[in-house]
């Protein structure tokens, strides 16, 4: 609505005070927000995203307005659409953990949308004087109208969902691919009308198909601030974004930029929809990064956007000096996601984004902060993760740790019971193994396995371990094996940031090279961690670009870089194809086979009384294993009946060898169970196509006693056999 004659057009009564946020409702819109500690509020109307002025202003009178700590109010004549903000005046009392400051426009935490289309500028949204002496114990009263992105009031858009619903794909038949939306196809190469949103990544889905992934998980999607960075690349002068974006304005919101459909009223949320319902069209799941560890109004030094002008003691963990905030995510805030409170606001979250925007589940960003109690103690029995667990709502719904934080590690142990977990030691292991470092082949062997030492105990599954070899936070898969060290100097922090331990290796040249020796080492390791990722017990989580050797130029921290450090070079799919393909069947095969995907632990037992265990670890000499620390080399006997994998049919039993030794060994070979006969699935070792075959075509292994495992290599054999 074009705002004019507001006195005319707009009708006041008291409202409701649920549900929270900007509800579409008869003929107007009911406004609710919570604040405990404020004394007044007012509620802002504008009629331009860019306006410095409200063209409406209605202070909000707590004996009509309020009910316990929720300001409500109802505006006839207001609808979808409508631009608003708040104001609250209170104590401004940082050492007393309050910050109010009635000059500052709020965001309102529930709002759907928030306009873009412009450079927001937060330099006048600092509740204090910049400069002073005093710091933030000083009190601005400037103001920021102009350079404020405004809430967007966001009813029922109609939107046509075509009778889409969650797919529920199980974790242990689940393959994720982590990408970022811009990252994906803003490059020239990536042949896309629309580079960079949403509808590019929907423009993908056809290769996503032929990878064989089944779901996308996408780095942060809601509303942050790109421009909050003050540094430039010290090279180039180029000045450097917030570009993975984890640091949150508005949870509820989807990013404007991302929209082909432009964002001043709200057309992202409609973009965001597409974009799922193709996704659900093409079988592929929606997992969202998400971010409730901390929030961008930073320290005591940051703005005031949000939260911290609504009631800043109950949404941050404040230090025993309240000026101050307890920082366990590294970025100088920590939301206080155990008040009672903060733990309505991420289950409505939550709830928002399964049933609203029909998302299948959430990886969650430093997710021990989840756990950690209203003074920041990490709690033996947390709320929040068992709610969110547990909600009825939510219960489908996907839910993946990242569990640790700036100070807390809690790999095995997250809590609340059905969550899964990043595991960061089958990353690290797996590494450190095909590098070649000694006394890795039991660590080898249990992350194979599933790391049963890690979720055993809890009652959990295989599945409940997230696998990868690479992520966005850290090095390409072909960097691991590309560089020695980090080369962060672009991010304008002297090489600082970023992981020091990144167990990597060049081979001989640090970063590209036309070596073919170097190269040939270099792709056969690629097929090395790609193979060992897919075809473990657990769920694999393919880095974006991986399948054809993405380089980042040895940058491990590319969270400022909008540029084509961070986008995908689609050149590179034609110049790996060897690599693309070689994914792609490792996939194939692990979708063809139960025996990959195991919903319970392997015990070396033989539960169907057939002679076989359901694994046997095997050295190099076909002997029992001993798990010599010198010895590089493993093989396993994986049993595919029915009655050890759980599936519905029998499988395929398998043979895995391994040699991360740079020489190559003779592998005795079992016999084929149930007198069958060996057939290749894959040699890394081979040149492509012989590498990987499709299932179903694999050749049969001529007769031998023992097979030749060429030095950094992986053999995988299958025995095929009528029961």
């Amino acid at each position: 609505m074009e705002i004019v004659s507001l006195k005319e057009l707009i009708r006041l009564s008291p409202g409701r005070p649920v549900p929270l946020g900007a509800t579409v409702s008869g003929d107007g819109v009911n406004f609710a927000i919570f604040s405990r500690h404020a004394t007044r509020v007012w509620l802002m109307l504008f009629a331009r995203p860019t306006d410095g002025r409200p063209a409406y202003e209605f202070e909000l009178d707590p004996d009509t307005h309020r009910t316990g700590d929720i300001w409500h109010v109802h505006l006839s004549g207001v609808e979808h659409g409508d631009l608003y903000l708040y104001r609250m005046d209170g104590p401004y009392q940082p050492e007393a953990g309050h910050r109010f400051n009635r000059f500052k426009p709020l965001l309102d935490p529930y709002a759907r949308a928030l306009t873009g289309g412009f450079r927001w500028d937060f330099s006048r949204s600092f509740g204090y004087v910049r400069g002073s002496p005093q710091e933030d114990l000083s009190f601005s009263t400037s103001t920021n109208l102009a350079g404020m992105p405004k809430c967007i009031v966001y009813g029922d858009d109609g939107f046509d969902w075509q009778g889409d619903r969650p797919l529920n794909r199980p974790l242990n038949e689940t393959i994720i691919y982590e990408t970022h939306v811009r990252s994906l196809t803003y490059h020239p190469s990536s042949g896309v009308e629309y580079p960079g949103t949403f509808m590019g990544v929907v423009e993908k889905i056809p290769y996503f198909k032929e990878l064989g992934v089944t779901a996308i998980e996408l780095l942060p999607i809601h509303v942050f601030d790109e421009w909050e960075f003050a540094r430039f690349n010290p090279k180039t002068g180029e000045r450097l974004r917030n570009y993975w974006g984890y640091n949150t304005l508005a949870f509820f919101a989807p990013k404007g930029h991302y929209s082909h459909l432009g964002a001043d009223r709200g057309q992202q949320v409609v973009a965001f929809k597409e974009m799922v319902r193709a996704l659900h069209q093409a079988g592929l799941e929606v997992i969202l990064d998400v971010v409730f560890n901390h929030t961008a109004e930073g320290n005591h030094l940051g703005p005031t956007l949000s939260f911290k002008g609504i009631d800043n003691s109950i949404y941050y963990i404040l230090d025993d000096n309240p000026r101050y905030y307890r920082d366990f995510s590294g970025v100088g805030n920590t939301v206080n996601c155990n008040h009672p409170v903060v733990q309505d606001f991420i289950i409505d979250c939550l709830r928002y984004w399964v049933q609203e925007m029909h998302v299948d589940g959430f990886r969650f960003d430093l997710a021990t902060i989840l756990s950690r109690d209203q003074r920041g103690n990490l709690s033996a029995d947390p709320p929040l993760p068992v709610r969110i667990a547990e909600d009825p709502l939510l219960r489908t719904a996907k839910l993946i740790a990242e569990p640790w934080d700036i100070g807390g590690y809690q790999v095995g142990q997250f809590p609340g019971g059905r969550w899964a977990e990043w595991n960061d030691r089958y990353r690290d292991e797996i590494r450190q193994y095909w590098r070649g470092d000694p006394g890795l082949t039991g660590a080898l062997a249990t992350r194979l396995a599933g790391s049963a030492d890690l979720y055993l105990a809890s009652g959990r599954a295989p599945n409940h371990s997230i696998n990868f070899v690479a992520a966005h936070d850290g090095f390409t898969l072909n960097d691991v094996v590309s560089y020695n060290t980090k080369h962060n100097e672009a991010n304008g922090e002297q090489n600082r940031d970023g992981h020091n331990y990144n167990y990597s290796f060049n081979y001989g040249v640090e970063g590209p090279t036309d070596d073919p020796e170097i190269e040939a080492i270099r792709n056969r390791q690629v097929k090395n961690f790609l193979a060992t990722l897919l075809l473990s017990q657990g769920t694999p989580m393919l880095n974006g670009g991986d399948e054809f050797r993405r380089t980042q130029r040895g940058n491990n921290n590319a969270y400022c870089q909008h540029n084509e450090i961070s986008w995908y070079d689609w050149g590179f799919l034609d110049k790996h194809a060897d690599i693309y393909r070689f994914t792609r069947y490792v996939i194939a095969q692990r979708k063809a086979h139960p025996v990959f995907r195991r919903t319970t632990f392997l015990h070396g037992q033989d539960f169907d009384d057939d002679e076989y265990k359901d694994v046997h670890w095997y050295s190099s000499t076909g002997a029992d294993a001993e798990w010599d620390p010198t010895d590089q080399r493993l093989m396993c006997l994986f049993d595919g009946a029915k009655e050890e994998t759980g599936a519905r049919v029998d499988d395929v039993d398998v043979l895995m060898m391994f040699n991360a030794d740079d020489r190559p060994h003779l592998f005795y070979l079992p016999p084929a169970p149930h007198n069958g006969r060996w057939y290749i699935m894959l040699d890394t070792a081979r040149p492509s196509p012989e590498d990987i075959y499709p299932p179903g075509e694999e050749p049969e292994l001529e007769p031998m006693i023992a097979y030749p495992v060429q030095g950094r290599s992986m053999v995988v054999l299958i025995a095929k056999w009528t029961k």
